[in-house]
């Protein structure tokens, strides 16, 4: 082998070569990564369990405050959820999978549920968990003390 045959093997690749690979991977990134996306990111899933335990929290602030029996009644068909006493309807993700847990007597129909809380700060308890795929954040509410938590 010559000097000057080694040395072109030996000078590796050129910067239009470079290019064009980079380029060929953006192209191919941008058309593979819309087709797993698409779904609920973590972000949005950690502010709609955040938003759902504040309404949960603010009626067992107004159960106690007006001694009254007070509801978070959540439309898992529609994704939403309403605190009793209050005309305000919040929207959860669309494509977030919502699941109830709670007493059978405040199931009101197959895709319609409520969480209660007691004047004395006690709740009858229950959980809400909040899914898209692998992911997922639960809104616990202790029966005894009425204490809402988020758990991932």
């Amino acid at each position: 082998m010559t000097r000057a045959h080694a040395a072109r093997s030996a000078r590796g690749v050129t910067l239009l070569e470079l290019l064009v690979v980079l380029s060929i991977m953006a192209v191919v990134s941008a058309l593979v990564v819309p087709m797993f996306g698409g779904g609920v990111s973590t972000t949005d899933m950690k502010s709609a369990a955040r938003q759902l335990a504040a309404g949960m929290r603010l009626a067992r602030s107004e159960a106690v405050a007006t001694r009254t029996e007070t509801r978070v009644t959540l439309d898992l068909e529609r994704h939403t959820f309403r605190v009793a006493r209050d005309p305000r309807e919040h929207a959860l993700p669309a494509k977030l999978e919502i699941k109830l847990v709670t007493a059978q007597s405040d199931i009101e129909s197959e895709k319609t549920g409520s969480i209660r809380f007691f004047p004395d700060g006690g709740s009858n308890g229950g959980r809400v968990t909040l899914a898209a795929g692998e992911r997922k954040y639960e809104v616990d509410v202790d029966w005894l003390t009425g204490r809402v938590a988020i758990l991932d």
